[in-house]
């Protein structure tokens, strides 16, 4: 007998739309358009924004100006600003990812009375907007003298109800429940085998949620809106329409060059702060941790 001959199937190539790269192509454009214009504005001056091509650099380079004007500005507002925006987002972004993932982990890998009601609660939280609790919570924390403190945007912050589901729905996958056990059996406590197992399992899902309240903390506007009266404890976002206001009202001053500028610095961290933490978006962490 003879083998039988062996049939070669065809290769498939890769489907490319055209369409589906045009949506791409137009969506990159309306991303990066803005960006370049915020960029390209930063260099002019205040007469140069009203009289040449948005789109390209003046000739009288003055971003390294803007720059300094920007920062010493009414002794250096911006600064003051900067840093109460970095205080709310490491102690109230970074507070309200660790709570996140201590109470989505818990509510993963426990079973205890009242767990479905924790979820029903859970999934209330998220349906309900921020904006709306805003009112309320502004007459609370005026009741308990709250107000014109860093309190009054921390304590809100530390609350992040999307963020607990997250971790939830991704730890019930992400630790294997076998990889737990065989940790208790070697004799690991519960908190040694979290902070050594599943934190790591946990990783990407810990960065997702840390830069969800990361972003949400460094663009919140309304909750300090409403919640400081104090320029000294303002946030880039409340201060910087401050300036805009001064700039555009009718008694306006010549400082919408430094509006441009403050917007510019505003965004710089949040690009970096997703340029170092998309590295730990890392999938199948827990491949082969456990012997099927």
């Amino acid at each position: 007998m003879t083998a039988p001959a062996l049939v070669r199937r065809p290769v498939r190539k890769d489907r490319k739309s055209v369409a589906l790269t045009i949506v791409m192509a137009l969506f990159l454009i309306y991303t990066l358009v803005p960006l370049l214009w915020l960029l390209f504005s930063s260099t002019k001056t205040q007469a140069g924004l009203f009289s040449s091509f948005g789109l390209w650099f003046a000739d009288d380079f003055s971003f390294f100006q803007n720059l300094v004007d920007t920062l010493t500005y009414r002794d250096g507002i911006f600064v003051r600003w900067l840093g109460n925006t970095l205080l709310y987002v490491v102690v109230g972004a970074g507070g309200a990812t660790l709570l996140a993932t201590l109470a989505g982990y818990g509510l993963a890998k426990f079973s205890f009375p009242g767990r479905r009601a924790v979820f029903a609660v859970v999934l209330g939280a998220i349906a309900v907007p921020g904006t709306a609790l805003a009112v309320p919570t502004f007459l609370m924390f005026s009741q308990l003298h709250l107000t014109n403190t860093p309190w009054a945007i921390i304590i809100p912050s530390l609350i992040s109800p999307f963020g607990l589901y997250l971790i939830w729905v991704y730890a019930v996958d992400a630790v294997p429940t076998e990889l737990l056990e065989a940790a208790r059996m070697d004799g690991a406590g519960e908190f040694r085998t979290f902070a050594t197992i599943s934190v790591r399992l946990l990783a990407p899902g810990i960065v997702t949620v840390l830069l969800f309240t990361v972003v949400a903390t460094w663009n919140n506007y309304f909750l300090p809106l409403i919640m400081l009266s104090k320029p000294e404890l303002y946030p880039l976002t409340v201060g910087l329409n401050q300036w805009n206001s001064q700039a555009t009202g009718v008694a306006a001053e010549p400082i919408y060059n430094l509006v441009i500028m403050g917007s510019l610095l505003t965004i710089v961290p949040i690009v970096v702060a997703f340029l170092f933490l998309q590295r730990f978006w890392q999938s199948g962490l827990s491949a082969g941790s456990v012997k099927q």
